[in-house]
């Protein structure tokens, strides 16, 4: 079996989500032998797993029919996330909803990360089979490591007696972004930082205004940091605070978790069955809550969620969502066969 894993617009994706799940599909199927390509030149594959939508995705897709092959579609993109994001998202999410749909309904299988995701698409009609899989953690990468804490405090010159709360993610409205600030307004003895970056052209301009000119001093919005210093942060803050308004999954609430660090999010669908709340994390649903919450676990006041938080991102580790996508592989190869087997037998 041999699956080519394609990703349009793959530099320009790298910073997001999407782009984590790439390297984490990689890491996957090395885990459990199986042979992938990045190649879109590839013809010798047997499965196309597709990442993008894109016009050269459905270009790709399209392709792959016509050469018989199997198709998988990876669902991270819905409506309900595309919206409140870029600039004039709103007005056009109606059309991208269609888009995905005649996107979607090309494949032989689905797969989607939450079950919540899957019920979104299942509600747009959409009849394909659908796998709910985790786009997994690598836990090794998280694990605490000292250096890399001191990496993160030499950087934004943290002394020991700072609290420090954190978030990653897009500029993007329906992360929680507005929210974040006013919260840290309420909160003038704490550094709040924001990692991520969006292009600022891309973007309404009253999200622009916070990030550029109307935040609190202890608002920082460090931009787009990888490896070490945000690793480092990742177990070094006192709280992860995340409160998106909607998600497919969240890779970065599983990144922090992995860190066995303290996490807050707002209480959204997406979380249910696998984030409860004051058992692996903590949960709110106004800033009124959220204020309460962030001054009582900085100061730890409130029993602690991080064990049972790690036990999630376990449960999601790289190693897990290997041997679950090879079923996927395997199911969409075996009933390839089937229908082979089935086609001889009604021509004879």
């Amino acid at each position: 079996m041999k699956v080519l894993l394609y990703f349009e617009g793959e530099k320009i994706l790298a910073k997001s989500g999407i782009g984590r799940a790439l390297d984490h599909q990689k890491r996957a199927l090395s885990e459990v032998g199986i042979e992938y390509t990045l190649d879109a030149d590839c013809t010798d594959y047997d499965i196309l797993h597709i990442n993008t939508y894109g016009i050269n995705s459905y270009s790709m897709v399209n392709k792959a029919k016509k050469m018989g092959k199997k198709v998988i579609y990876h669902a991270h993109s819905t409506e309900e996330d595309f919206r409140n994001s870029f600039i004039g998202s709103n007005q056009v999410s109606p059309l991208v909803k269609k888009y995905l749909v005649s996107l979607y309904t090309k494949a032989d299988y689905l797969i989607t990360p939450t079950p919540y995701s899957k019920d979104l698409l299942q509600g747009y009609g959409i009849t394909v089979p659908i796998a709910s899989i985790s786009n997994g953690i690598d836990l090794n990468r998280f694990k605490r490591s000292e250096e890399k804490e001191k990496k993160f405090k030499e950087y934004f010159k943290i002394n020991e007696e700072q609290k420090v709360i954190i978030c990653v993610g897009l500029y993007f409205e329906r992360k929680g972004i507005i929210d974040f600030v006013e919260l840290a307004r309420k909160f003038p003895e704490y550094r709040f930082i924001w990692f991520g970056h969006t292009p600022m052209y891309s973007i309404p301009r009253a999200i622009r205004t916070i990030v550029k000119e109307e935040h609190p001093v202890n608002v920082e919005f460090p931009g787009y940091i990888k490896g070490d210093i945000i690793e480092g942060a990742y177990s070094a803050a006192d709280l992860f605070f995340f409160p998106s308004y909607e998600e497919t999954e969240g890779i970065v609430i599983l990144e922090a978790l992995a860190s066995k660090q303290q996490v807050l999010v707002r209480d959204i669908p997406v979380y249910k069955g696998w984030l409860e709340d004051k058992v692996n994390c903590y949960m709110g649903k106004t800033n009124e809550e959220f204020e309460e919450l962030i001054k009582r676990l900085v100061e730890e006041t409130i029993p602690d969620t991080r064990l049972a938080g790690y036990r999630v991102a376990k449960d999601k580790s790289i190693e897990r969502i290997g041997h679950e996508l090879k079923d996927v592989y395997e199911k969409v190869i075996d009933d390839e066969r089937s229908g082979k087997k089935a086609q001889i037998r009604l021509e004879n």
